[in-house]
């Protein structure tokens, strides 16, 4: 049952619990969305902008709004935690023999972090608010940036995803969805005004206008949700992005007022920083498992990684990769075989690499691997 304190004295109570919790702004909406996110989604799925990600087509009439998910809902407490990086996020994509992994995944998975936090805070909200309660950090059909952006702690940028006036780009998101009827924030308006820093730094040209993300040839979703072969077209804007792109978040003016992230969790472990790309190639299955455990990196298994490794290795320009390229000619992956192929093409001298081809002609099976021989 719900306390006799005012709705304003509940909802401070509520952000000093999530303040308390590790949580840098927390806010509250109502837990039906405006028409405009669910016409948004409809038009990205009907472009086919999700590319590969059927998930978001199957799960649309539930993304809808919170509502749709939950009947009974009747707000929603956003939450956001920040992992502003200390030092430039960019500054890894100009070394050529090291890899740049986003900054979100450079120590602990942010939803195991996330969720266990937001818990504690879902309980605290049920027992001053009453009602139940249900959490969600990104795994559900959940709209969170427009949920966030109508709670007001920022807007979703011409990238398409949430900016803050307090802490730029950075922000990891979670909601409590409850029963409790709780008075709205204001929501956020757009500051983006006439810039386009973001859209002119994208690397693969991934955004078809302001405020749409073509996912095909988003680095990120190459890398990390896309399962097989890279459109060779896109490989050398991927330069040495191994898993995910921070380019389109990372040269937003707003990140004037950003700082660094506080969960020690969550700030960047020296070895994934900035990781020798001639040390990952060398990964199998169980170094990968081992050096990427409790990362979101190892959800994307070994082959998939050691794909991007390649794809890195490819441009490079280095020399100096050549032999870790050549030595996965070998892998039991085709996909990796495949990828190596590609590497060496742009690594070596073309007399150097038609010899090679020579040589193991007749060693491939696989149709992919055989392409790009030819392809070559």
């Amino acid at each position: 049952m719900r306390s006799s304190i005012s709705d304003a004295a509940l909802k401070a109570a509520i952000a000093a619990k999530a303040k308390a919790l590790g949580f840098d702004v927390c806010r509250v909406t109502s837990a039906a969305l405006p028409d405009r996110a669910r016409e948004g989604l409809a038009r990205y799925i009907a472009q086919g902008h999700h590319a590969t990600m059927d998930w978001l087509a199957e799960t649309a009439a539930r993304r809808a709004a919170p509502t749709a998910m939950w009947a009974e809902a009747k707000s929603a407490v956003v939450v956001a935690m920040n992992y502003g990086p200390k030092d430039d996020p960019l500054a890894v994509t100009h070394m050529a023999d090291k890899g740049a992994i986003s900054v979100y995944a450079r120590n602990r998975d942010y939803h195991d972090i996330i969720k266990g936090k937001l818990k504690e805070l879902a309980a605290d909200i049920a027992k001053r608010a009453g009602g139940d309660v249900k959490v969600f950090v990104d795994t559900a059909p959940l709209m969170e940036k427009p949920l966030a952006m109508a709670a007001g702690l920022g807007w979703q940028g011409k990238h398409t995803n949430l900016v803050s006036r307090d802490f730029g780009s950075w922000l990891f998101l979670g909601t409590v969805l409850t029963t409790a009827e709780l008075t709205p924030d204001e929501a956020a308006a757009d500051s983006c005004g006439t810039c386009r820093a973001c859209l002119d730094a994208c690397p693969t040209d991934a955004f078809p206008e302001p405020y749409t993300l073509d996912a095909r040839r988003c680095i990120s979703y190459l890398t990390i949700e896309h399962k097989g072969h890279i459109d060779p077209a896109l490989r050398p804007g991927i330069g040495n992005r191994i898993y995910g792109c921070d380019d389109c978040l990372a040269v937003c003016p707003w990140n004037k007022f950003a700082v660094a992230g506080r969960e020690a969790k969550l700030k960047a472990r020296d070895d994934l920083s900035a990781p020798a790309l001639t040390d990952l190639a060398r990964l199998d299955d169980a170094a990968f498992r081992a050096r990427f455990s409790g990362s979101p990196v190892k959800r994307i298994g070994r082959d998939r990684f050691v794909r991007n490794v390649l794809i890195a290795i490819g441009n490079s320009a280095d020399a100096a990769l050549i032999p870790r390229a050549e030595a996965l000619l070998d892998d039991a992956s085709p996909l990796v075989r495949a990828m190596a192929v590609w590497a060496l093409k742009r690594l070596l001298p073309a007399d150097d690499f038609r010899a090679l081809h020579e040589a193991r002609r007749s060693a491939e099976t696989d149709d992919a691997v055989v392409l790009e021989w030819a392809q070559a």
